[in-house]
């Protein structure tokens, strides 16, 4: 499984995209749980958040959802975080 996260907005409107494969990971099903947990209550279109706050695309093997600070479920959340720390 591929996920892709991509963070824009914020204060500075810095931009910054990670991906992870999880092919081979001792932790793939974790991941794979998350992952769905994401989608599952992501918007089909970018979502309105608050000023200076962040928005997240996430792609995973070629579905996207949008969501925003600050509404992120739980899932989301760990999602976007653990990606744009531990992925590429």
């Amino acid at each position: 499984m591929r996920i892709q996260v991509r963070r824009t907005g914020g204060f500075a409107g810095i931009e910054r995209h990670a991906e992870l494969d999880t092919a081979g990971r001792p932790d793939a099903e974790e991941w794979h749980a998350l992952a769905e947990g994401a989608l599952a209550s992501g918007r089909g279109t970018p979502s309105v958040g608050v000023p200076d706050g962040f928005g997240y695309e996430i792609t995973v093997d070629g579905r996207t959802v949008y969501c925003a600070d600050p509404r992120l479920t739980d899932e989301q959340r760990a999602l976007v975080s653990r990606v744009l720390k531990e992925g590429a």
